[in-house]
């Protein structure tokens, strides 16, 4: 498991490409038969993904967490970015289709991912923060989301949210995740962008086709860098920087948050003029 540390703005303005990408990206995570993790110091979120092939895969504690089992001190959120794919938490099994979402409490001892007997295997993306109270597993359907549609085709933004897990929809201490969806002609996320000074943030960007890239911006709003990503790849957004992006062709992303409050309009707006 990779860590992540914290980094000032102060410091962060100094920084080359690489160095960004060493302190921020999110890469490596979806490996065949396998569960990766990255630990990041932004209220100690965690990112990872699960990409069961043949045996099912039991996620383990890590020595870093300290703990009996991953969720003795934690919540999870789970995203299927791939086909078909079952989870079983604590012996109930839960079959999750495409951009389904599965919220798993604190104090669950045992989850375990499975591919399906036929088609192409589910692809499990997690987000995991700290959590004080349990709260009950539950499975939730693009459909039963709660959608905000943004944007306009004339802005190239014209975008739908499925909010699933925060203050109105799926209950949690923390963590609050969602997917958005891009209409067709339509590249441009969170624009204009906010920040929001009592919660970090986590993308993942998926569904990009092969061959074309995101570009996502981040910094301050007086001082903004940008990174190339790949399908499949994720960033971690400190609370002081902007989170926006565009790319080459359609895609999705998951995004994730863990801080002060679930309340998904906690935003601080910014005009495309404040940015720099």
């Amino acid at each position: 498991m990779r860590v992540i540390h914290q980094v000032h703005p102060e410091d962060f303005v100094k920084y080359n490409t690489g160095q960004i990408r060493d302190k921020f990206l999110l890469d490596g995570l979806v490996k065949p038969g396998s569960i990766e993790f990255v630990y990041t110091h932004y209220d100690r979120m965690m990112v990872g993904a699960a990409f069961p092939q043949g045996e099912p895969l039991k996620l383990e504690t890590f020595d870093e967490l300290k703990s009996n089992y991953f969720l003795e001190r934690r919540e999870l959120g789970i995203i299927n970015i791939g086909g078909t794919g079952t989870v079983t938490v604590d012996g109930s099994s839960y079959e999750m289709g495409k951009q389904d979402c599965l919220y798993v409490g604190k104090g669950v001892a045992e989850v375990v991912f499975e591919k399906a007997t036929r088609g192409n295997s589910g692809k499990f993306i997690l987000f995991s923060c700290p959590a004080h109270q349990s709260y009950p597993t539950r499975l939730m359907k693009p459909s039963e989301a709660l959608p905000a549609e943004l944007g306009s085709l004339d802005n190239n933004n014209h975008r739908t949210i499925n909010k699933y897990i925060h203050l109105d929809g799926i209950r949690s201490c923390q963590l609050v995740l969602g997917v958005t969806n891009f209409q067709k002609g339509s590249i441009w996320n969170t624009m204009p962008p906010h920040t929001h000074d009592r919660r970090m943030e986590a993308y993942f960007y998926f569904d990009l086709p092969e061959n074309q890239r995101v570009i996502h911006f981040m910094g301050e709003p007086h001082e903004t860098r940008h990174l190339f990503l790949d399908n499949e790849q994720g960033i971690v957004s400190p609370s002081w920087s902007i989170h926006s992006g565009t790319a080459t062709a359609n895609y999705s992303f998951i995004w994730a948050m863990a801080g002060e409050n679930l309340v998904f309009t906690d935003m601080d707006a910014l005009t495309l003029q404040q940015l720099r």
